[in-house]
């Protein structure tokens, strides 16, 4: 089985360090009181693009060195041992215009970052926004993502593992499969590959 996994939201709790990261940048900068809720969407920080591109263009350089999920490298290592491929899909080089990091450098930044985290992988994917096409292109199999637009999308044509988020709660349908852990992820692969 060849899997997709994501890296934002999947093998990092981007959700976390939005919340954790966002809530002192606010804070920092006096727009804390318009927010509707700490859960670090722009409709529920009631923020535009500009400000979120602000945020993200100081966040970035802690972004980057954050550590995986609890158990990640451990199951991904038992599904390559199961003889499964692994493939990371990162839509993480598709936007870089709110800070001065490079597509190439972001790819090495990547690159490193698996590397010193002890990640496995096969195959390494750069992808634009819409993953769709490089999930046809690269015959993925099942795809571990969090982002509800490419669940949806994605889901049209393989199965999905939705790793569980707030931003993403409103996710289900036909060939979507909510996970909240790694550990979860792997029972889930397990029980897809018996049926």
């Amino acid at each position: 089985m060849r899997i997709g996994i994501d890296i934002d939201g999947v093998l990092t709790n981007v959700e976390e360090f939005e919340i954790d990261y966002g809530s002192k940048y606010f804070y920092e900068t006096g727009i804390y009181n318009t927010i509707k809720d700490v859960d670090f969407t722009k409709e529920n920080y009631n923020i535009d693009e500009d400000t979120s591109n602000r945020f993200w263009s100081k966040a970035i350089y802690d972004y980057i060195k954050v550590k995986p999920r609890n158990f990640a490298c451990e199951v991904i290592k038992k599904l390559k041992e199961e003889g499964n491929t692994i493939c990371i899909v990162t839509n993480r080089i598709s936007d870089l215009s709110y800070c001065d990091i490079t597509k190439e450098e972001m790819k090495d930044v990547v690159i490193k970052w698996l590397k010193r985290n002890s990640i496995y992988y096969d195959e390494l994917i750069f992808s634009n926004d819409n993953k769709v096409q490089f999930i046809i292109d690269n015959k993925i199999d099942i795809m571990i993502e969090d982002n509800s637009k490419n669940i949806k999308a994605i889901s049209e044509i393989i199965p999905v593992i939705c790793f569980n988020a707030g931003y993403n709660k409103s996710c289900s349908g036909k060939n979507i499969i909510r996970c909240f852990s790694w550990y979860d992820i792997y029972a889930k692969i397990s029980k897809l590959k018996n049926n």
